[in-house]
């Protein structure tokens, strides 16, 4: 067996102990109610097994990702697969700090389903060891990129504590406007959570049946001088084609609840040959979450949120303030660090100028533009609770977009990124 196939192995093993974790935290913070011994002493007990747990699965990431290292003769961090799976770890250390500062159990409850979401959305992309093509042999793309994520998992552990402050103080019951207000959005939160849930569903599901759908596009282009061409590229699809690539011929198309056709053509403004099959992987997703989310709520009988709310009695909403607003400020100088001075000696290094407006570079500045503004409102305007929660949570979808959107959607010198 290669250091590669072992790595994989152990990336299994971490996957299965963190889905473990999460449960036993479930248990923790759920079973209290039902315990008949003192609540406390049984969220205790079990907080304690599922830390131990949630450890114990981190340490297998640690192998999986230092034996990938060294079988692939590079840093773990070059495409999705490898950069996802590496933020997930960080995540996970991130939660062990400051889980080993507050000792809250609720935090695990929420910052493990937060983990084995990103651990499955990796998994998603191709898992080969690719070789690194020239801008990322650099000793800058270790300093860069590591330090980069642990910032970002700092925010991805004060969005899970702001969204639970949020859970834990919005009235669920109340019918007061603002009070319906605040339910709805944090509702749809959740229900954006699901989506993404259903989008990695949505890919192993149909990936598992081995669908194809093949299309043959043409695109014309006029260059600079009135010259027109045409271009001819074969899109393949591995879902449905509800929407098929603009000026395209159906190659060949596997049928689907009697689906024989697609049902619509992608905007012509749309350019790019992976246009139309991104979008159409964005409707199966919310068609699929919508269904998932209404699933569980037939289950529930209620809202998520509302659902969630009634097993957060007893947890200080103040501490999850704090701990929400400690996790960013411990990840904001780190982040500074790695994702604005340190990719700038980088880009120096590989294109020999700092800055160069490149999508990646803008969302980057952004987030730091942002996270700048949350501390400052915090610090000097007072912005605790609500504000600083809803901050908090907004704040890790910019983090996403910058990770996720930019290299999946936008163009640019970080487009390698999304292979």
């Amino acid at each position: 067996m290669s250091l590669v196939d072992f790595s994989s192995d152990a990336f299994i093993v971490a996957f299965f102990l963190y889905c473990f974790g999460f449960l036993f935290y479930g248990v923790a913070i759920i079973g209290r109610k039902f315990s008949n011994r003192n609540p406390d002493e049984h969220m205790h007990k079990w907080g304690r097994i599922a830390f131990i747990t949630s450890v114990l699965g981190f340490i297998a990431h640690l192998t999986f990702f230092f034996t990938r290292w060294a079988g692939g003769g590079h840093i773990p961090t070059s495409n999705m697969y490898e950069f996802m799976t590496f933020l997930a770890m960080m995540v996970m250390l991130a939660f062990i700090v400051v889980y080993a500062i507050y000792r809250k159990p609720m935090l695990g409850f929420f910052t493990l389903p937060l983990t084995v979401i990103i651990v499955a959305f990796a998994a998603v992309f191709p898992q080969e060891v690719q070789p690194l093509i020239p801008p990322l042999q650099s000793i800058w793309l270790k300093v860069h990129v590591t330090t980069a994520a642990l910032g970002e998992a700092f925010f991805a552990v004060g969005f899970a504590a702001g969204l639970m402050y949020l859970l834990r103080v919005v009235d669920f019951n109340s019918k007061e406007k603002s009070m319906r207000i605040q339910q709805r959005w944090v509702e749809f939160t959740l229900y954006v959570v699901v989506i993404i849930i259903a989008f990695i569903g949505s890919v192993f599901a149909f990936r598992g049946m081995g669908y194809e759908a093949h299309f043959i596009q043409e695109t014309v282009e006029i260059s600079s001088q009135g010259v027109e061409s045409t271009t001819t590229d074969d899109v393949k699809y591995s879902m449905p084609p509800i929407v098929k690539p603009y000026n395209s011929q159906v190659q060949s198309m596997d049928s689907f609840l009697g689906m024989k056709e697609p049902l619509f053509e992608t905007p012509s403004w749309m350019k790019g040959v992976d246009a139309a099959r991104k979008l159409n992987t964005i409707v199966w997703s919310i068609i699929n979450g919508t269904i998932l989310y209404g699933l569980i709520r037939l289950v529930l009988r209620r809202r998520i949120g509302a659902a969630i709310h009634s097993v957060m009695d007893g947890v200080d909403p103040e501490d999850l303030d704090e701990i929400s607003y400690r996790a960013i400020a411990i990840g904001y100088p780190i982040f500074t660090l790695g994702a604005l001075i340190f990719a700038m000696i980088w880009a120096y290094i590989a294109w020999s100028r700092f800055w160069g407006w490149d999508p990646k570079e803008v969302w980057a500045l952004i987030t730091w533009l942002y996270y700048t503004a949350y501390l400052h409102l915090r610090l000097s305007r007072g912005w605790h609770g609500k504000k600083s929660a809803w901050i908090a949570v907004i704040g890790f979808v910019v983090v996403m977009f910058t990770l996720i959107g930019v290299n999946l959607v936008l163009v640019g010198l970080h487009s390698y990124a999304g292979v």
